[in-house]
């Protein structure tokens, strides 16, 4: 049974999307040294341009980003997510082999559910905020996960159905962990829905910290 519903029911702000009229990858931010191996980055509701100072930061950090607009991913069961994915393998400055992933709250949820599930294409997700409450068959969830997920959320966020992302979050953490599924949760008990660098509600020591912790995680990923 298909457990993930419709976003734009979630969100109430996006309409959904069909497959074939879906915007695939957005902007390319290519690494200091020229090529790189691949991190996709999925923006929140708001739009990539919130996101472009952390798809630069991460760059610096020698990786190839592709920013892509999570809205235009919506309503797609799936398949925008992986088209984005594999038109991010064929940019300019794209060195071969499987892709991290970065999501941001809409972009996230995206990912947690789709491309957690793809260990062909995928080596792993960093994601901040994800939604989740659309996560009812908990066991099914982790059953499907292939790919190791580090999870940042603020305590605060409680993202617009007033329901808390942490909470469920410790959930599916405490299941995969359970199940032997690497699943790791960072819970920043100060922090609000987007606080990030650029973010409305920017925490600047725990994005740093969460950066920090992205950034060895994305080494995990991607390092030779």
């Amino acid at each position: 049974m298909n457990i993930f519903p419709r976003l734009a029911a979630i969100s109430g702000v996006f309409a959904c999307l069909t497959a074939a009229s879906v915007a695939h990858a957005q902007q390319e931010f290519p690494p200091p040294q020229g090529k790189g191996r691949v991190v996709v980055l999925a923006s929140g509701a708001s739009g990539p341009a919130n996101y472009t100072t952390v798809a630069r930061e991460i760059a610096e950090l020698g990786y190839d980003v592709v920013l892509c607009d999570g809205n235009q991913m919506a309503g797609t069961r799936g398949d925008g997510v992986k088209a984005s994915i594999l038109e991010a393998q064929q940019m300019p400055h794209a060195l071969p082999g499987k892709v991290a992933l970065v999501g941001f709250s809409l972009g996230g949820g995206m990912y947690l559910y789709y491309a957690t599930q793809w260990s062909d294409l995928v080596s792993g997700a960093v994601l901040w905020s994800p939604v989740n409450s659309f996560i009812h068959d908990v066991p099914g969830f982790v059953n499907r996960l292939k790919v190791p997920v580090l999870v940042f959320v603020g305590a605060k966020d409680r993202y617009r159905n007033g329901s808390s992302l942490a909470e469920m979050d410790r959930t599916l953490a405490a299941a995969s962990t359970a199940a032997g599924k690497p699943f790791e949760l960072i819970v920043y008990p100060d922090a609000d829905l987007d606080f990030v660098k650029g973010g409305d509600h920017y925490n600047p020591d725990d994005y740093s910290d969460a950066f920090k912790r992205m950034a060895d995680q994305l080494e995990r990923y991607l390092g030779d």
